[in-house]
């Protein structure tokens, strides 16, 4: 395949696709949305699964946990190793293994063998990503429609969120639980049959082999990080996740130095010295810090304040969803006609007056003005999800293109995390600030309700009428409290991704614009910056 080097960067804008490669496209865009949708699909299976296979607490967090853990974790090893290897080839052993490993899920007699699934799940998921958004570089060179294909690219990862307690609703009114994992087979099925036909393949001839220690090390490093996240989300400050986060947080000190001495890194470092990709990155992680952090209480506030079912919960969700998919399709229009930092910027603000919208949502008559601030903050994640993942793919050259999908994932994937746990507590300390159970609870009530709104909710089932009915108002006041307070922090963290984007993003033109008077592209400039940064091959 063609690549971009610095003595191309005078050259015009490469070929226009063709009806292939758009084909390919619609191939490709499949498993980015299973991949998304099979991370949300699982909560209503959960209750239906739990008769059947009567785990533990303990292994029901795992059963939740272990496939988006993992695919965090090998995220920059499957990029790395589709480098090497060949995108498309790792794309197909990947769909196998996503297939085999749906079925086994599906099928699964006990729950320690349903935490396995969902681990091979979840490794073998991790190969699809990399790979797919690399590949989107390697089929459309042509800068314009480069940003199209990735617009459609994270128009599915964003739908598929939303659409999966949808999905998995309908699933589970006519199947039984382990239904919701088969999603996976007839996706890895087409991919293992159009793969061949209509996907280019490509791999860096220079990549060297694969240093087994860096694996380990960003492995332990990326999963001690996120686990200790959650659990710190989960139960507040206490010793072992801290203890885990530190821990990762040492590792992955080491696997940085590590990556500056090899000569064929996992990694390679100096991907950082490209500003556009960098600042791409930076804000990714920011914007989806305050996403993460406000989509969890959201999600509370519909199901335990509204009342409405998981599956309801989730057809409220899909008005969002449909603005950041029309978002992320006209954001590359607009940079056309404007900077790409000024068009970045400009959503980020508009996603920062949707979280303003939310800072006075109430208990009593709230939806109109949730939903309102909540598709208003989705128009500017779905601009931003669209155009800063092509600049992050966009900024470097076709050889480093599955590392920096995999950085871009990996971005996204600690922002949100960080935003669970961080945004999350934020709430729950306001949410237990701000209860104060109406005269008459007995103290072992008020005490349970104080913990979390979950179990205000329980305890109001045990108490009389009248004395559940006012506990249960209380805590649903103090909850959208937690809300609002959140939604603030979400106000100045996204305003601080928007002052990001206007100054570090300031001089970059759209992903589509036009050459400049030296006939280079924004991202061919970029490209070569990096070509002359690493030195010749």
């Amino acid at each position: 395949m063609p690549s971009h080097t610095a003595a191309e960067a005078g050259q015009a804008p490469g070929p226009k696709a063709g009806p292939r490669q758009w084909l390919g496209l619609a191939v490709l865009a499949l498993p980015t949305l299973l991949i998304s949708l099979d991370q949300s699909v699982l909560y209503l299976a959960l209750p239906h699964l739990a008769r059947d296979l009567a785990p533990t607490g303990t292994q029901t967090l795992w059963i939740m946990d272990i496939y988006g853990f993992l695919i965090a974790g090998f995220l920059i090893t499957m990029g790395t190793l589709g480098d090497r290897v060949g995108r498309r080839r790792l794309l197909t052993i990947g769909a196998a293994a996503v297939g085999a490993t749906s079925v086994a899920a599906a099928w699964s007699t006990s729950a320690e063998a349903l935490i396995v699934s969902r681990a091979l799940l979840g490794i073998a998921a991790a190969t699809l990503m990399p790979s797919t958004l690399a590949l989107i570089g390697n089929m459309f060179h042509d800068p314009a429609q480069r940003a199209r294909a990735i617009a459609v690219w994270a128009s599915c990862f964003m739908g598929g969120t939303a659409l999966g307690p949808v999905v998995g609703g309908i699933f589970l009114e006519y199947f039984w639980w382990g239904s919701v994992f088969l999603l996976g087979v007839p996706v890895a099925a087409l991919l293992l049959i159009a793969a061949p036909k209509l996907l280019p393949e490509y791999k860096d001839p220079d990549a060297g082999r694969i240093d087994l220690f860096s694996v380990l090390l960003s492995l332990v490093s990326i999963l001690s990080v996120i686990y200790g996240l959650k659990e710190l989300a989960r139960h507040g400050l206490a010793p072992v996740p801290l203890a885990a986060v530190a821990l990762g947080l040492a590792v992955g000190t080491a696997f940085v130095r590590r990556q500056g001495r090899l000569e064929h890194p996992l990694l390679d470092l100096k991907l950082f010295r490209v500003g556009a990709f960098t600042a791409a990155l930076l804000i990714l992680m920011v914007s989806m810090l305050g996403t993460g952090g406000g989509y969890l209480f959201i999600t509370g506030f519909l199901q335990m304040v509204e009342g409405h079912s998981p599956m309801e919960a989730g057809l409220w969700m899909v008005p969002a969803a449909v603005a950041s998919i029309l978002a992320a399709q006209v954001a590359p229009v607009l940079t056309r006609r404007f900077q790409l930092g000024t068009v970045v910027g400009v959503a980020l603000i508009v996603g920062t007056a949707g979280y303003v919208l939310l800072t006075l949502v109430d208990a009593v008559a709230g939806m109109p003005l949730l939903m309102t601030g909540f598709v208003i903050v989705f128009i500017g994640v779905g601009t931003f999800g669209s155009l800063g993942t092509g600049l992050v793919v966009g900024s470097v050259p076709p050889e480093k293109g599955g590392s920096a999908a995999a950085l871009s994932s990996i971005s996204g994937d600690l922002g949100t995390a960080l935003g669970v746990a961080v945004l999350g507590s934020l709430g729950t300390a306001v949410y237990r600030a701000t209860l104060d159970a109406p005269e008459g609870t007995p103290d072992r009530a008020a005490e349970a309700a104080g913990a979390s709104m979950e179990n205000a909710l329980a305890t109001a089932r045990e108490l009389p009428a009248r004395t559940g009915e006012a506990l249960l108002t209380a805590a649903e006041e103090a909850y959208t409290a937690g809300l609002n307070a959140v939604a603030a922090a979400c106000v100045l963290i996204t305003a601080t991704s928007a002052v990001i984007a206007l100054t570090m993003l300031r001089r970059r033109r759209g992903a589509d614009s036009p050459p400049n008077a030296d006939g280079a592209t924004a991202s061919q400039e970029s490209v070569a910056d990096l070509t002359d940064s690493v030195g010749p091959r």
